[in-house]
């Protein structure tokens, strides 16, 4: 049985807050907009969001059509930064991909716009670890629908979607695959589903399951 693991990023792989806090607060001056700084608190609190309700969140004081083109060159922008910049990893973080790779394909799918994986995985140099990724910038999808789409595109008989927020857990529901739950990262599970204290742990807790 093809059983593969597809990862959330955000609280799940790494905490990119702060560099996207930085790098949106940098655009938003650039572009010549006199608004607070974009705090890594908020950018924690829409994290996991499809990019549309980021921008009602973030920017919904402005028009909606201004609004998606601001998010749209803060995104572009965040790319290019963090490209250069990289994130906070979680600990062991590649010893343990290592570790699953022996063992299981892995993916990524996320809420987040088109080239924000593709970054992560050439700062670090992690594509060798991952076999495909889909994201919500690509094909406006939300994450259930890409979490069904991509493990129907690499034929997985079965599949475990591991990340940190509500949103992940339902979203694993709705594309009729496995839950765990990476419990350091940015939210709490309202229902019973295994759980990750570190993400080191996950080779052993998939023995278990």
């Amino acid at each position: 049985m093809k059983t593969g693991l597809i990862f959330d990023m955000d609280g799940t792989l790494w905490d990119s807050s702060e560099n996207v806090a930085l790098s949106w607060t940098e655009k938003v001056r650039a572009l010549g907009y006199e608004r607070p700084d974009i705090t890594r608190q908020d950018i924690m609190g829409v994290m996991g969001l499809t990019m549309d309700r980021i921008a009602d969140i973030l920017f919904g004081d402005l028009p909606k059509k201004e609004r998606m083109e601001l998010l749209e060159k803060c995104c572009y922008y965040e790319n290019v930064y963090l490209l250069a910049h990289g994130g906070v990893l979680y600990p062991d973080l590649e010893k343990t991909l290592g570790r699953l790779k022996k063992k299981y394909p892995l993916y990524i799918v996320s809420n987040c716009q088109s080239g924000y994986i593709e970054a992560f995985l050439e700062h670090y140099g992690f594509g060798k670890y991952f076999e495909d990724i889909e994201c919500y910038g690509n094909n406006l999808k939300e994450k259930g629908d890409n979490i069904a789409l991509l493990a129907k595109r690499n034929k997985l008989e079965k599949a475990y979607y591991i990340g940190d927020i509500q949103g992940d857990y339902d979203a694993a529901a709705k594309a009729g695959c496995g839950f765990i739950h990476a419990s350091y990262g940015f939210g709490k599970i309202k229902q019973k589903v295994p759980k990750l204290g570190k993400f080191s742990e996950l080779p052993e807790l998939l023995d278990t399951l």
